[in-house]
Parts: structure tokens; C-alpha cells; sequence
């Protein structure tokens, strides 16, 4: 492997379980026990809104817990972005702020962020750190009802995709820790990073399935530290 000039980072759910965050995309369709059409829909949010905000407030109380903090993981994808001379764009599916905790500075959150919520008719976006439900009056609007997470549900267009897409056709290294290779489009960012010959490597606990060039297995405070390392030597 050649030292590249330009990287794109993607990560997933893998790389915050070891930190003690719940996937919730479990294998039998259930995010923490409720199915996701309650809790990660528009159509849910619309039935039982209150379910919905009681979610993801316990989601960001958990967040906020002093047992929850960055992993190994994290801390190295935050040196290397500090030591690293050529471009990186770390580009995570996690909602959660740990990446930032961490370190890290260029970083796009494509599901969006727990600790935001956006009024639903301006769709302007406010830090959070306390739970919000129906009856919290917008900052901006001065009514209630109008405030949702700030939260890419199934059904919603991700964020940022038209600055991750230049991104992935303008790097020399695609890398992607601890994804399931399901959810797209970031399950087709690799692909795209191929067409225009960049490197793909798959940090992982398991195996995906996948078509990357280079495949690596073990917990992500494990191998990503490592690998990040090794490439700032080449």
C-alpha cells in the first residue's frame, strides 16, 4: 500500500459498541426492544411522537453518562487526522459525539447527531443536551410540536452526500470501520471510491461479504489504532 494523500474514513456502530453504546439495528429488527418503524420512521414519529422523543432522550441520557467515553478507536482515527499532512474526511453513520470527544475535526455526521434537534418548519438546528418532547416551544418558531431529533430516519435523504461524494472521487484511500455493509448509500461508498482507483480497506469485527481490496478483523480499539499507525509510517 502506497502512503496516500487523501483519505476518506467511514464508520459505523462498531467502532461506539466497545465504548458501551448499543448498536440498535439488532438482527431481529428491533432497535433497544422497539420495533424501527415506531422509533426511526417519519410515519412512527407522526403515531406516537411521545414514544419517539422518550427514545432518543433516553438515547442521549445514556450518551451523557459519565460510563460512556471514546475507545481506542477513536482516539487513534483523532491522532492520525492531527498527524496526517494530506487530506481526511471522516465521515461517521453514528449519532453519537464521540468522535468529536476524541479529537476529531473534519467530520460529517451522514445520520445526523443526538445531541441537536431541528424545528420541523425552519429547519434550523439547536444543540441539546436535556430531553425535549411535543410540548418544548422552538427557539425560533415559539411553539410547541415543532421540535424533532436531528435524526436521518429510514425513509430520509442522509446528510452531506454531494460533499462525501466528491470526497470519495478525489481520494487516494477509502477505509471503513465497523460497518454492516447494509444501509445505504454508505454501504456503496467503497464501490464508489473504487470506480476512481482508490484503495479500499474493511476494518471489521467480522465479515461482511464485502469486495474491499484489503480486509482486516478484530475489535476496533485493536485494529484501527494499529493500521492508522502502520500508515503514517509509509
Amino acid at each position: 500500500m502506497k502512503k496516500p494523500e487523501s483519505m476518506v474514513v467511514l464508520t459505523g456502530a462498531g467502532i461506539s459498541a466497545e465504548s458501551g453504546i448499543e448498536t440498535f439495528r439488532a438482527k431481529d429488527g428491533l432497535w433497544a426492544n422497539h420495533p424501527v418503524e415506531e422509533v426511526a420512521t417519519p410515519e412512527g414519529f407522526a403515531r406516537n411522537s411521545q414514544l419517539v422523543y422518550r427514545f432518543y432522550n433516553e438515547r442521549r441520557e445514556q450518551l451523557m453518562s459519565e460510563e460512556i467515553k471514546p475507545n481506542n478507536a477513536h482516539s487513534a482515527l483523532a491522532k492520525f487526522e492531527h498527524d496526517f499532512g494530506g487530506s481526511f474526511l471522516l465521515v461517521t453513520q453514528n449519532i453519537d459525539d464521540l468522535h468529536e470527544r476524541a479529537g476529531s475535526k473534519n467530520i460529517l455526521h451522514i445520520h445526523g447527531e443526538l445531541l441537536k434537534m431541528r424545528c420541523s418548519n425552519s429547519q434550523i438546528v439547536f444543540d441539546i443536551r436535556e430531553s425535549f418532547d411535543f410540548d418544548t416551544h422552538c427557539q425560533c418558531c415559539r411553539s410547541p410540536g415543532n421540535l424533532r431529533p436531528h435524526v436521518v430516519w429510514f425513509g430520509e435523504m442522509p446528510f452531506h452526500m454531494n460533499q462525501i461524494n466528491m470526497a470519495l472521487g478525489a481520494c487516494d484511500i477509502f477505509v471503513a470501520i465497523g460497518t454492516s455493509g447494509n444501509v445505504y448509500p454508505a454501504a456503496g461508498f467503497y464501490q464508489n471510491a473504487k470506480i476512481n482507483n482508490a484503495q479500499t480497506v474493511e476494518l471489521n469485527l467480522e465479515e461482511t461479504g464485502s469486495t474491499f481490496d484489503t480486509h482486516i478483523y478484530g475489535p476496533a480499539s485493536q485494529v484501527v489504532p494499529r493500521f492508522f499507525e502502520e500508515l503514517l509510517t509509509l
